[in-house]
């Protein structure tokens, strides 16, 4: 699996909270080694929803943006500990229709072996292939987010996926996902974002590192303060 990652302090970024760090938002960015996840559970690993593109909930053609969307988007593990940046930037590219390869994403994000330098990285990488500067990094600076910066992610993600764009996260620790499954990434770790339900109250993360539990559902709240300390591109 993999991650490097900066802390936020008072709005700015400091240095790697570990030696197992993956990147949030820094201008001088130390990339760090990554862990490996450990997820707990007890329910069936289930397959992620290729070729879906769920429009639930309100009618689109009354003017109203819909309670629930899933986009499409090509799946893809990470293969190696250190490739989660390049896994899941590629992953959002291909829910936009760009169909890039780890390598070609790993290259242009400056990956190395130490992980990806910075969540704004994923950002300048994002824009670079769909063009324009549409995504913006939002940082998550205190240990726990604030109910502001909740729903700020809640709408982020909404107005992301109602453009038919995905989300990249950075995260680090212990997220439960809506079925109280546990998934570990105490280096830190680069999820995507595909989907969201319940108005955005809950999102839908498609995560490189696992191939035999490739997506998986977890409340705004609790993801929010998993990326607590990063930062996600949006």
């Amino acid at each position: 699996m993999t991650a490097a990652g900066l802390a936020f302090v008072g709005g700015a970024i400091v240095g790697p909270l570990g030696a197992t760090a993956q990147a949030a938002p820094a201008a001088n960015p130390a990339p760090a080694m990554t862990t490996v996840a450990h997820v707990t559970s007890d329910k069936g690993h289930g397959d992620m929803d290729k070729g879906q593109d769920k429009d639930q909930g309100q009618d689109r053609g009354k003017g109203h943006a819909p309670s629930a969307k899933e986009l499409k988007a090509d799946y893809q593990a990470q293969p190696n500990f250190y490739w989660c940046g390049p896994a899941s930037t590629r992953i959002a590219l291909s829910a936009d229709g760009h169909n890039l390869s780890q390598d070609e994403v790993a290259k242009k994000l400056g990956t190395t072996v130490e992980g990806t330098p910075s969540a704004e990285d994923t950002t300048r990488v994002l824009n670079d292939v769909v063009g324009g500067n549409v995504y913006k990094t939002t940082a998550i600076p205190d240990s726990k987010a604030k109910p502001e910066q909740m729903d700020k992610l809640q709408a982020d993600v909404k107005h992301a996926i109602d453009d038919n764009r995905a989300v990249v996260a950075n995260i680090i620790g212990t997220g439960t996902d809506t079925d109280g499954v546990s998934h570990s990434y105490e280096g830190g770790h680069y999820l995507a974002v595909i989907g969201y339900r319940d108005d955005g109250r809950a999102v839908k993360i498609s995560d490189p590192a696992n191939p035999n539990d490739p997506s998986y559902w977890m409340s705004t709240i609790d993801m929010a303060n998993w990326i607590a300390t990063r930062g996600y591109s949006a």
